[in-house]
């Protein structure tokens, strides 16, 4: 982590940037107003999800559509990011086609981000060029739209990937922020999205599991990413047991990590059935801690992944089955299952859990 600039989390750092951005769209102030954005960090931490991210809260607190241009600049020439030249109609001069990837909307009801990703692994002729996209908004001729927010992103010298070091004169064009691996950002955002609950009780069990500081040269090694990557072949293999894809898995995270997940992931085998348990049968609750965290997981996933097949009826006897377990556990259940917000609002509605509420108010 550099000491000279800030380290946030992606949900601090899409809160406080879409937060700015609001705050000038609402008060009909231009993009070029504030410099453009440099996001560095590891490989696989989510910058280019907090991009998106920051994209949908400025749709959501202005209504205006926000357009996204993803430009890989280690795929670019400088020439690429000028236009072709061409002959103007007297054949004097020469002109420049504008590349369609700058084809932006300067529409009154449109934001624009354009998102250059991969900055620092770009060679540094290509870092020059981008030198008027950041501090001028312009592409050789061709001006962006005032309504464009610059955001670029790279990976760190010391990350082990491809990295050149940035010209002062182009860092001091950007507004620098460190994306830090942070659980409870990544938590939040799986929750929503519906990652595997094998994958999300795993690294509730070990949050140290979702990133864990390597200087290895591994080809293949845990990041959000590849947890990601994990979640989603899990989902369509259809697999009782993560050690049926095995290869896949391995792929993603690493062997080492691979058989560490899939070890622990064989005490979903022990779970209680998570149907009896919303319908009010459940059985003794789990006393090991890593059999906790799988059947809470379970019993989370099971609710957000169909919320209005769940009923109000369902969640009582969750809850109810819940008051047995440790109130740290509890309450995880709960902060978990109030990220759906139609949940968040019926479960007001369940005595059981305006109950624990009233005893436990304080873990919330």
């Amino acid at each position: 982590m550099s000491t000279n600039i800030s380290a946030l989390s992606v949900t601090a750092l899409t809160n406080e940037l879409a937060a700015l951005y609001t705050a000038m769209i609402s008060q009909g102030m231009k993009m070029t107003e504030v410099p453009g954005v440099f996001l560095w960090g590891p490989p696989g931490i989510g910058k280019s999800a907090a991009v998106r991210q920051i994209a949908g809260s400025i749709e959501r607190n202005t209504g205006k559509k926000v357009r996204v241009t993803d430009v890989r600049l280690l795929l670019f020439s400088p020439v690429d990011l000028r236009g072709v030249p061409v002959a103007d109609a007297d054949r004097q001069f020469t002109k420049w086609l504008r590349p369609k990837i700058f084809d932006l909307d300067p529409g009154r009801d449109v934001v624009n981000i354009l998102f250059l990703d991969e900055l620092s692994a770009a060679p540094q002729s290509v870092q020059a060029a981008a030198y008027q996209i950041t501090l001028d908004r312009t592409v050789g001729e061709h001006k962006l739209p005032d309504n464009t927010i610059v955001i670029a992103a790279g990976n760190r010298v010391t990350d082990r990937s491809v990295a050149y070091q940035m010209p002062r004169a182009l860092a001091n064009r950007l507004m620098h922020f460190e994306i830090k691996v942070d659980f409870e950002s990544f938590r939040e955002w799986a929750l929503k999205t519906g990652l595997h609950p094998f994958v999300l009780g795993y690294l509730s069990f070990d949050s140290s599991k979702l990133h864990p500081e390597t200087n290895t040269d591994d080809e293949a090694f845990p990041t959000p990413r590849s947890w990601m990557f994990v979640s989603d072949i899990l989902k369509a293999s259809g697999v009782d047991s993560p050690s049926e894809v095995h290869h896949l898995i391995s792929g993603c995270i690493g062997l080492a990590a691979a058989l560490e997940f899939e070890a622990w992931c064989k005490v979903y085998r022990n779970l209680p059935d998570i149907g009896e348990i919303l319908d009010g049968n459940g059985k003794d609750c789990p006393k090991k801690p890593d059999v906790m965290y799988a059947l809470i997981s379970a019993v989370t996933s099971r609710i957000l992944e169909d919320p209005d097949g769940i009923t109000d009826w369902n969640l009582e006897n969750a809850c109810r089955y819940l008051k047995k377990f440790p109130v740290d556990f509890a309450a995880k259940f709960y902060r978990d299952i109030m990220v759906q917000e139609t949940i968040k609002t019926r479960l007001t509605g369940v005595p059981a859990y305006r109950e624990w509420m009233k005893r436990n108010r304080q873990f919330m």
